[in-house]
């Protein structure tokens, strides 16, 4: 199954896109980030370190052990402050 990949801020500088769409073979959350720092020495570094980034599965915000069954949409964004 595929799925749409966003990416916003500086994840989306560090990776050099904002959108890509890929074969979803991994498990949970936790598994494809670590597939997508394989990708390339952007993706890596905008990977690094997982607590510096949020994840939203179809536009729910989750943790890193969420599954990724049936998902068609992950976006990849750093944490959030509010005002």
């Amino acid at each position: 199954m595929s799925a749409d990949i966003l990416y916003f801020a500086w994840v989306r500088e560090r990776i050099g896109m904002g959108r890509e769409t890929i074969d979803l073979t991994a498990p949970t959350v936790r598994d494809l980030l670590a597939e997508l720092a394989q990708r390339s020495d952007g993706h890596a570094a905008a990977l690094s370190d997982l607590t510096q980034v949020r994840v939203a599965v179809d536009q729910v915000l989750v943790d890193l052990d969420q599954t990724l069954s049936n998902a068609r949409e992950i976006a990849i964004f750093p944490p959030m402050t509010g005002g």
